[in-house]
């Protein structure tokens, strides 16, 4: 192997604890009271606005703004009827998640690990360019990873194979010759593995860990 891919969100950064820390912050603030059952509605409805926004159906603001008018009814909060109203209340929930960002334990002496085996170093991640960048900067992992390739800059999304292979061309590399890691089965594992890439399933809840697929593909 000459190149190791991960994905971002819930692999390298805990997207899902920070989430979940933002709501639970962030509900107080719009006269609401944090709840397990409010948390998983806010993931529910995020997954299917972002999908809009994967699938061209709505710009990047667009699908934030759906999240709000999906999910304030549930609070009994008023709905803005203008955008910017909207954008604006969008930004606290922004200013708590974060306030939350963070890396997995594993990340960074998996990314480590992986350059001290003269791996190049990429990630592929369906998201915002600007946010995603802004991730790993704050999480501290920036200065370890050589190429970061996102939908938006791509111009496609995983799984279409192109995102594989285009992540692949920016590192120099050819498919067969790379490894991508990360918890999505669909995205992260099967998806690469059609796309020509060697790829493995980080399953957190089996026990599995980046250091450990790292030292053990490297």
């Amino acid at each position: 192997m000459k190149a190791v891919v991960f994905d971002l969100d819930n692999t390298l950064f805990d997207h899902t604890e920070s989430a979940a820390a933002a709501v639970r912050s962030w509900l107080p603030e719009l006269g609401g009271t944090a709840s397990d059952a409010l948390v998983a509605q806010w993931f529910v409805i995020e997954e299917r606005n972002f999908n809009q926004w994967l699938n061209g159906v709505v710009t990047h603001q667009g699908q934030r703004r759906g999240r709000l008018r999906d999910f304030l009814p549930l609070l009994g909060h008023p709905v803005p009827e203008l955008d910017e109203d909207l954008d604006q209340l969008y930004t606290g929930y922004l200013r708590h998640y974060e306030a939350s960002w963070a890396a997995y334990p594993d990340a960074r002496p998996a990314l480590e690990v992986a350059r001290s085996n003269g791996l190049e170093v990429g990630v592929l991640t369906n998201g915002s360019t600007t946010q995603q960048n802004a991730k790993l900067a704050a999480i501290g992992l920036a200065d370890l990873v050589d190429v970061v390739c996102t939908s938006e800059s791509l111009g496609v999304s995983k799984p279409d194979p192109q995102a594989y292979l285009q992540t692949c061309s920016a590192l120099g590399v050819e498919p067969a010759d790379t490894v991508m890691i990360g918890d999505n089965l669909e995205l992260d594992v099967l998806a690469a593995r059609k796309a020509g890439l060697t790829a493995h399933h980080l399953d957190r809840a089996a026990g599995i860990t980046l250091l450990d697929l790292v030292r053990s593909r490297s």
